[in-house]
C-alpha cells in the first residue's frame, strides 16, 4: 500500500519565535520561565523530520549588519523572506512580518502546498487560521512559548504544538555536535 504524503510548507515568524523563547518571564516577582536560544539548524531539521516539510520560509526583518546570520540560515535550508525595517525612537529595530506571512500562505504559495505549519504565538494570525479551516486546509500552529501565546488562538487548540517541550533537543549549545533531533 502506498501512502501519499501531503506537500507541507512551514511559515515562520522569526521575531515571534526568537523573542518568545529567549525572554525570561517574571510574574509576581517570581521567574516562571527561563529564556533560551533556539538552534535554528536543529529547528530546520526538526521541521523536516517531524512534519515532512518540503519548504521552510523564514520571515525576517532585514538588517544589513546581519548578513552573515542570513547566510547561515540559507545554508541550513531556509528560504528567507525579508521585510524592510525601521528603528523606533528608542533605536529598536522594527520589522513586523505578519502581513507577509498571510500574503505568502494564502496567495503567493497557496496553490503549492497542501498543509501549512505556522510558527508563531501571535493572535494576529487568527483570521488566517479561520480561513484555512474554512478551506479545509490542514495546518499546525507551533507556539514558541505557551506562556506568551495569544488567547485569540484558543479556538485552535487541536492544531497547537508547543516548542518549549522540545527544548532539550532544540536549544543552542556552543560546542554541540550537530545531530538530527528525535521526534
Amino acid at each position: 500500500m502506498v501512502t501519499k504524503f501531503l506537500k507541507v510548507y512551514a511559515f515562520i515568524d522569526s521575531q515571534n519565535l526568537n523573542y518568545s523563547i529567549k525572554k525570561d518571564i517574571v510574574r509576581r516577582n517570581k521567574r516562571v520561565y527561563v529564556g533560551w536560544k533556539i538552534d535554528m539548524q536543529l529547528f530546520y531539521v526538526y521541521l523536516k523530520d517531524k512534519f515532512r516539510v518540503k519548504k521552510v520560509f523564514l520571515f525576517i526583518g532585514y538588517v544589513p549588519e546581519n548578513k552573515r546570520m542570513y547566510d547561515s540560515f540559507k545554508s541550513f535550508g531556509y528560504e528567507l523572506i525579508f521585510k524592510p525595517t525601521i528603528k523606533d525612537p528608542a533605536g529598536k529595530v522594527k520589522g513586523n512580518v505578519d502581513a507577509e506571512i498571510v500574503l505568502h500562505s494564502v496567495r503567493l504559495k497557496y496553490d503549492e502546498y497542501e498543509k501549512g505549519i505556522f510558527v508563531s504565538g501571535d493572535g494576529d494570525f487568527h483570521c488566517l487560521y479561520e480561513f484555512l479551516e474554512k478551506e479545509r486546509r490542514p495546518f499546525h500552529i507551533i507556539i514558541p512559548n505557551q506562556l506568551t501565546a495569544s488567547s485569540l488562538l484558543r479556538k485552535f487548540d487541536k492544531s497547537k504544538i508547543f516548542i518549549q517541550r522540545k527544548r532539550e533537543i532544540l536549544e543552542f549549545k556552543t560546542g554541540r555536535r550537530r545531530s538530527v533531533p528525535r521526534r
